[in-house]
């Protein structure tokens, strides 16, 4: 028995160096599955965390041309990272580490895009403020102006109003032969008109001619070899008659005679007179 023993003591330490044996590849094979299981959750985070800052840059401002072409550049290179990441073995620990701290960089990149864009934007918010104030200001002076240039044009126009020569006391009175007034048809040889010229320190000093327009019982304009035509208002029109004084802005009495007209019939004569700015006044006269 004992002999059997003794025979059987190297298949017995053999068992138990294969039990042990067997029991540290399980301990081995268990540990290196466990440690697989972990690499391969800090990959699949690290990769998360990539595609998270991928998002970020996605979401940044792509208002500012200055920075455009730089978030470009970061985005791909985290694309590029990321690709790499997936085709990278778990187990190589060190690629692992070397892109835990590529993702650092880029986050400390991101943050200073983020430090740009907000400078960025309030910078472009007081701009925008300032172009806004100065859009007021350009409308309130604009508007001063415009009522300046309304103002000026008021008191243009007052003064080319006021500077108009006006006149009294227009009559018009029919002469017979003999220069005496006289209102028998048969006798009036000739027409006097008399006005005048009122006081105006506003008008232009200088030679002013005076037009009148007599016209029959009828309406038909007199008119004689001197007679000639003048404009007031736009509106060409034929004179009667006309004389030319030198007015200096104080009275003027004028008077202006209508000859060479070969007859006069019974009935009320009209007469109008002009100058070149404006009409002055008309009268009548009966003749029997």
């Amino acid at each position: 028995m004992e002999e059997n023993t003794k025979k059987n003591l190297p298949l017995i330490a053999l068992g138990v160096v294969a039990v042990v044996l067997a029991g540290a590849l399980y301990w081995v094979w268990s540990s290196n599955n466990k440690l697989v299981s972990q690499l391969n959750e800090e990959k699949a985070d690290l990769t998360e965390q990539f595609e998270s800052l991928r998002n970020d840059f996605d979401t940044l401002s792509r208002d500012y041309d200055s920075i455009n072409a730089q978030l470009d550049s970061s985005k791909e290179e985290v694309n590029q990272l990321i690709e790499r990441l997936k085709q990278t073995q778990a187990r190589d620990r060190a690629q692992i580490r070397k892109y835990e701290k590529e993702l650092g960089t880029l986050r400390s990149i991101m943050r200073n895009y983020i430090v740009q864009i907000d400078s960025l934007n309030t910078l472009n918010k007081k701009l925008t403020a300032d172009a806004a104030a100065a859009r007021r200001e350009a409308e309130v002076s604009k508007a001063k102006s415009e009522q300046l240039a309304q103002q000026v044009d008021n008191l243009t126009g007052k003064v080319a109003t006021g500077s108009v020569i006006k006149a009294r006391g227009l009559v018009i009175q029919p002469y017979d032969s003999s220069d005496k007034i006289n209102e028998r048809s048969s006798r009036v040889k000739r027409m006097l008109v008399s006005l005048t010229l009122i006081e105006n320190e506003l008008a232009n000093r200088g030679p002013v001619r005076v037009y009148i327009r007599v016209k029959d019982p009828e309406g038909v304009l007199l008119t004689n070899s001197s007679s000639r035509t003048f404009t007031c208002g736009g509106q060409t029109l034929q004179a009667s008659a006309s004389r030319e004084v030198d007015y200096q802005g104080s009275e003027v009495d004028l008077s202006i005679y209508l000859n060479d007209i070969p007859a006069y019939v019974k009935g009320i004569y009209t007469c109008e007179a002009y100058t070149s700015q404006t009409k002055l006044g008309s009268a009548e006269v009966m003749l029997r």
